[in-house]
């Protein structure tokens, strides 16, 4: 390679020599640098150009789709990592079935009779024939008033009776011949008439010397003993209350009143006696009486049903629960009351997918029910699985195992008071 001569003291400048495929570049200093050029190839018309082999492609996508799905299993890995084991949770089926619409109250129980018992003729009472607090029939004899005075006035008069019976026959007999005044026959059978009545009334007031239980009921305590003197001014000799049936008394607020009187006359309308015994199943009798106007001051109408009681187990004046039945839910959608669910959107229950994961459901709650159940007008479907415990670490979308929901095995909430207006 030619070299060119340069003054003498000036600084060497670089040399660069062309070596195959590349540059060499020399420094003044003796050292050099090689800088590589891509080959050039040069194509004509009749020659091939180069291609990548086809098991270079094929390498690449088994590569590329091994790539993309280690990346895809990856994010399914962190997604399930980030979720979290799954939950334990307790799930329920929503049942459908019909239930009342009602309307639940504090009532008293009131005799279906009551009878104060009282002497009609004065005298001496001779003899009590019950025992204080026993069950009577209509006609048991009850006391007996000294008869003697009355007996003897039932005879005098049955035979004054006798002897103007017989005069006022023979004064027709005399009457039919013609021999008599008119006025003498007239006044003869007049007598017979008095006669007869007065005779009739003796009969009565012996009677009421046999004082006689004019109800079936229970009998009270007495006021009077064996030997006092008794008459109709002397007050209750004792009082009798029938118990079967039973008046149950209780009252609707005002606020009610548009819902009862749109279901009032209905045929479900039936009133649910619930005795303080827990034991006891409720009694259902019929609506017998509504006040027409609302008291004043408590705002409330007073209202009165007929509950039948064979067996005296509810008592007059006793607090009871009442549950006024105005109408019938037909194929209601229930829920157990624990999974409805209070956000600040509203209520809403969290329902079970097919795949174990949870949906959040805005609902509309109606009454609760019998069984720790509650009406869901809205938002669930009769079949589905709804969870019941377990909500508070749930949120759309997670994963949960769900278990059978046992409900306990307890009263059923019509032994305690719940929400009082219907929906």
């Amino acid at each position: 390679m030619e070299t060119e001569s340069m003054p003498h003291g000036a600084p060497e400048p670089k040399r660069t020599e062309r070596i195959n495929m590349g540059v060499r570049i020399e420094s003044g200093n003796g050292a050099a640098t090689e800088v590589q050029q891509p080959r050039r190839v040069k194509t004509t018309g009749g020659k091939k150009q180069q291609r990548i082999p086809r098991w270079g492609v094929l390498l690449f996508v088994i590569l590329a789709a091994f790539a993309v799905a280690r990346t895809l299993q990856r994010g399914v890995e962190q997604k399930k990592a980030a979720q979290g084991p799954a939950r334990p949770v307790l799930v329920a089926t929503v049942v459908s079935r019909d239930v009342p619409l009602y309307l639940d109250e504090i009532g008293t129980c009131a005799a279906y009779e009551t009878v104060l018992v009282q002497a009609q003729v004065s005298g001496k009472i001779m003899a009590r024939h019950f025992q204080d607090g026993a069950d009577v029939k209509k006609g048991d004899l009850l006391f007996t008033i000294d008869p003697a005075p009355y007996q003897a006035a039932l005879d005098q008069a049955k035979a004054q009776a006798a002897l103007d019976q017989v005069t006022a026959k023979r004064q027709a007999d005399l009457r039919a011949k013609g021999v008599n005044a008119p006025q003498d026959y007239d006044i003869a059978v007049a007598n017979a008439q008095k006669s007869q009545a007065a005779a009739e009334a003796a009969q009565v007031n012996f009677d009421y010397c046999y004082i006689k239980s004019p109800i079936n009921g229970r009998i009270g305590l007495r006021n009077v003993d064996i030997g006092n003197l008794v008459g109709p001014s002397t007050g209750s000799l004792v009082t009798l209350q029938g118990l079967d049936p039973i008046y149950t008394d209780f009252t609707v607020s005002e606020t009610d009143l548009g819902l009862v009187r749109k279901y009032l006359g209905g045929p479900n309308v039936k009133v649910q006696t619930w005795s303080p015994d827990t034991k006891m199943p409720p009694r259902t009798g019929d609506l017998y009486f509504i006040d027409t106007a609302v008291q004043p001051g408590s705002g409330t109408v007073k209202a009165r049903a007929v509950t039948p009681n064979p067996d005296r187990a509810l008592w007059p004046s006793e607090f009871v629960r009442v549950r006024f039945i105005l109408d019938t839910i037909k194929d209601a959608r229930l829920v157990p009351s624990q999974a409805v669910q209070i956000s600040q959107s509203g209520p809403f229950v969290f329902v079970l997918k097919p795949d174990n994961t949870v949906d959040l459901r805005p609902v509309k709650p109606g009454q609760r029910q019998d069984g720790g159940l509650t009406v869901v007008e809205s938002g669930v479907e009769p079949d589905e699985t709804v969870i019941v415990t377990g909500q508070l670490a749930l949120a759309p979308g997670t994963r949960v195992e769900p278990k059978p929901y046992n409900p306990p095995q307890a009263a059923s909430d019509g032994n305690s008071v719940t929400s009082k207006s219907a929906p």
